[in-house]
């Protein structure tokens, strides 16, 4: 098979036998950081803003709509959510490897997410879920919803 031949998913898991040199930019002129680490910590603030955010608008509002857990570098974050019944998460696949969510109690299920790709579930019910991806079992996580 030609490369040019092989799909988008196989272009993105073969294996390159140099990897491209990181791009690297200037922080606020004294700082020089990979442009892929600049995104991936722009990704978690961003995340962490919104968390936190959507707990304020709860305690005021009522339950949040949506809370996004991001599938990066090998782990969930953030590991342990909590949110209010009637709640929705999304899990987002921030990394360059398939990703899936699937509850320990069977309860949620995704399919292998590729990057990009986003899985929703609402949780309706108060209690502790635990959650893992079932491709890379190490990666877990838990959602309390109260």
């Amino acid at each position: 098979r030609e490369t040019s031949a092989l799909t988008r998913r196989e272009r993105r898991h073969a294996r390159v036998s140099a990897p491209a040199p990181p791009v690297y930019i200037m922080v606020r002129g004294y700082t020089y950081m990979s442009l892929r680490r600049l995104l991936a910590v722009s990704v978690m603030v961003t995340v962490l803003q919104g968390s936190a955010m959507a707990t304020e608008a709860t305690a005021v509002a009522g339950p949040a709509p949506s809370t996004i857990v991001v599938a990066k570098d090998f782990m969930f974050a953030p590991a342990s959510l909590t949110v209010r019944a009637g709640s929705t998460v999304t899990w987002t696949n921030s990394d360059d490897e398939p990703h899936s969510v699937v509850g320990e109690a069977g309860l949620f299920r995704s399919g292998a997410l590729d990057t990009g790709e986003s899985f929703s579930f609402r949780f309706d019910r108060p209690g502790t879920y635990r959650y893992t991806c079932s491709i890379h079992p190490r990666m877990v996580g838990t959602i309390v919803v109260d």
